[in-house]
C-alpha cells in the first residue's frame, strides 16, 4: 500500500466500542431521569396538598361566614317582625285619627332608621366575611411569591 492510503486508513479508523461504558452512561442517565422525576413528583405533590389545604381553610371560612349572616338575617327578621306585630297591637288602640297618623309617622320613622342600621351591620359583615373567605388563599398566594422570589 501507498503511503497515502495508509494515513487514509489510519484517519477514517473508528476507537473501539466499549459496551460496557455504554451501559454505565445509560445507567447514569436513567438514574438521573428517575431522580428527577421523583424531585417533581415531589414537588407536585406537595403543591396539591397546599392547595387541598387552602381550599379547605376557604370553604371552612366560607360556610362560617354564611352562618354569621344567617344569623344577622334572621335576627333582623325577628326585630322586624316583633316591630310589626306591636305597631299592629298599638293601632289596635286608637281612639282618633290624628292618632292614627301620628303613631304611623313615628312607625315608619323608626322603621327607616332600623332599617338604615341593619343594612351598615350587613355591609360590614359581609365585607368581613369576603375578607374572612379570600384570607387562605391571599396567604398561599403571598408565600407562593416569596417563594419565587426566593429561588
Amino acid at each position: 500500500m501507498s503511503k497515502t492510503a495508509t494515513k487514509t486508513a489510519e484517519i477514517a479508523e473508528f476507537p473501539a466500542f466499549d459496551a460496557s461504558q455504554a451501559t454505565d452512561q445509560f445507567r447514569a442517565f436513567a438514574e438521573k431521569g428517575v431522580e428527577q422525576s421523583k424531585e417533581a413528583y415531589a414537588r407536585i405533590k406537595t403543591g396539591a396538598e397546599e392547595a387541598q389545604k387552602v381550599l379547605e381553610a376557604t370553604f371552612e371560612q366560607a360556610k362560617s361566614a354564611g352562618n354569621e349572616l344567617s344569623l344577622k338575617s334572621l335576627a333582623a327578621l325577628r326585630a322586624n317582625t316583633e316591630a310589626g306585630f306591636a305597631h299592629v297591637e298599638a293601632l289596635l288602640g286608637v281612639k282618633s285619627v290624628a292618632e292614627f297618623f301620628e303613631l304611623q309617622g313615628a312607625f315608619l320613622r323608626q322603621r327607616f332608621e332600623t332599617m338604615v342600621e341593619q343594612a351598615k351591620d350587613f355591609q360590614a359583615a359581609s365585607s368581613k366575611a369576603a375578607e374572612e373567605v379570600v384570607k387562605p388563599a391571599k396567604t398561599a398566594f403571598e408565600k407562593s411569591l416569596k417563594e419565587l422570589k426566593v429561588a
